[in-house]
């Protein structure tokens, strides 16, 4: 989660050699995971099934949103990042959120309510997205704002709404927070061998805890969206306490994937320029699979289907983000930045035609009359001869 061929948007140059590639070999990981579990939950409900599921839920959402705001730090209020905002995630929003809700209603058979209002699966992160970034220059100066954050999510789980997924937008705001709060020097430590095994040893604690998901929580509690009264929960204490563990688990789990991502660069780590192209697509090929009737596939094939989807995720979110397709499909994610592009090579070719025609009608004047001298060439010494 449209336009012409000759004209694809330029592939983002490749990260410089002294560019640490940790971050774009984190987002593309993360958007593969995305679409990884999107693509479960084609699979039959079954315990393997699930507990993979829980184990990749409990972290990678919010590993995403504190790669989200790490990378969101530099925002302010002025006018060109408010434009850069606007271009390249409220169009995007309006643009999906109505392909999206066409194609299910229209392809899927679906009926679909409060459109734009209420994101459409994927679409929350958009909406999310540009909360958070007005956020930005709060939260970021704010000494105590992850405690704040904190707070924040924990209440929002009593009062929180629908509206533009409010709920899951405060849920996860720890995480962004957090983000937003680390800088390079508190992220090398991340580097450390000890640190590492660490996060092994996290991902298996998370895996062992995960196994009980429905005993101590349930999954839905995973997606920060529900009020607590929504979850059966009439005590606030009771809900509240699994509210933190759950936020816990995700810090925990965050970091320990961050601790794991490979520092070498490489094709892998160029994908990760086109991490927002896989995240708006996905969804019409999950969608799609799911409409061709590969559920009922799946349920009489349930180990050979887990693996077959495992894997046709991550191939889908390898295609989507090879540099030739991605930078096609981009032009659809970014409509207003294809348009610029071409208004300005559009205008570089008139200023080009108007430094040159005038040189060029003189020399046909200087040809056809020969009365008339030629124009002198920028460039040429005088008496040098011309090829």
């Amino acid at each position: 989660m449209s336009t012409s061929h000759p004209s694809p948007a330029p592939a983002p140059a490749a990260p410089p050699v002294s560019r640490d590639p940790w971050f774009d070999n984190a987002k593309m990981a993360l958007v593969t995971l995305v679409v990884v579990g999107h693509a479960w939950t084609l699979l039959p409900d079954n315990a393997v099934t699930e507990h993979f599921y829980d184990f990749l839920y409990a972290w990678h959402v919010p590993a995403f949103v504190l790669v989200t705001g790490y990378l969101s730090r530099s925002f302010a209020y002025t006018r060109v990042r408010m434009w850069k905002l606007i271009r390249t995630v409220v169009v995007p929003y309006l643009v999906f959120e109505c392909a999206l809700a066409l194609f299910r209603v229209y392809v899927g058979g679906e009926e679909l309510a409060d459109l734009f209002r209420d994101p459409h699966w994927p679409m929350w992160y958009l909406a999310a997205l540009f909360l958070w970034r007005l956020m930005t220059p709060i939260f970021r100066p704010l000494p105590a704002g992850i405690a704040v954050a904190v707070a924040i999510s924990l209440v929002a789980g009593m009062y929180a709404g629908d509206t533009l997924d409010i709920a899951r937008v405060l849920g996860l705001l720890p995480f962004f927070v957090m983000g937003l709060k680390a800088t390079p020097e508190r992220l090398e430590m991340l580097r450390h061998r000890r640190v590492q095994v660490a996060g092994v040893a996290v991902f298996v604690g998370i895996w062992i805890l995960t196994t009980w998901t429905d005993s101590w929580a349930s999954t839905e509690w995973l997606y920060y969206r529900s009020r607590y009264d929504e979850m059966g929960y009439a005590d606030d204490v009771r809900a509240l306490l699994t509210r933190a563990v759950v936020l816990v688990i995700g810090t925990l789990g965050a970091a320990a994937f961050l601790a794991l991502v490979p520092r070498v660069h490489g094709w892998f780590t160029r994908m990760g320029a086109w991490t927002l192209v896989v995240y708006l697509f996905h969804g019409f090929a999950v969608k799609g699979a799911s409409y061709a009737g590969y559920g009922s596939w799946a349920d009489e094939h349930a180990v050979i289907a887990f693996a077959v989807t495992t894997v046709g995720g991550v191939a889908l979110a390898l295609l989507l983000a090879w540099s030739p397709v991605a930078s096609w499909l981009n032009n659809v994610v970014d409509p207003l930045g294809y348009a610029e592009r071409h208004v300005r090579h559009a205008v570089d070719l008139a200023v080009v035609k108007d430094q040159v025609q005038p040189e060029v009608q003189a020399e046909i004047e200087a040809v056809t009359d020969p009365s008339v001298p030629a124009a002198p060439r920028t460039g040429v010494p005088s008496g040098a001869h011309l090829p």
